[in-house]
């Protein structure tokens, strides 16, 4: 495989990964009720339903402080995935140094991300998001052992 096609296989991962980031982002920002996403996982989380929580009295206004707690989730997302895209777009990975930090702060990020959701939300619906990050990093860092510097 030529060095090009090599480089290709260490950034644009990394893009990809900053892109999904950013789009779950925008839907959780912009969603009209964010935390309707993740229903079932959380609702499992809290043995109770949405319906019954919202229903008592004291709780009236429980949709609109989860509202906010989801656009900051949303607005986070949205943060972190602008600035992989661009270390990614400014460096392209071009050097030993960006590759081995963006690197190193991912497979934190995804291992801290599948602690949370195989110890809270086991049936979350963005589990198969977190394969495919996983799938997207590992081809970044394997394609980073064959670049001759």
């Amino acid at each position: 495989m030529n060095q090009r096609t090599i480089h290709n296989l260490v950034w644009f991962p990394n893009f990809l990964i900053g892109v999904t980031a950013l789009i779950f982002g925008l839907i959780w920002f912009w969603h009209p009720e964010p935390w309707l996403i993740d229903k079932s996982p959380n609702e499992i989380l809290l043995q109770i339903t949405y319906e019954k929580i919202f229903s008592f009295g004291p709780n009236k206004h429980l949709p609109s402080y989860l509202k906010v707690i989801y656009k900051f989730f949303g607005l986070w997302l949205i943060t972190i995935g602008l600035l992989i895209i661009t270390f990614v777009r400014v460096t392209k990975l071009g050097t030993k140094q960006a590759r081995t930090s963006i690197h190193i702060i991912m497979v934190f990020v995804l291992i801290m991300l599948y602690h949370l959701v195989f110890s809270y939300l086991k049936t979350s619906p963005l589990i198969p998001s977190l394969y495919f990050f996983t799938l997207l990093l590992s081809i970044s860092m394997y394609s980073s052992t064959l670049i001759r510097e």
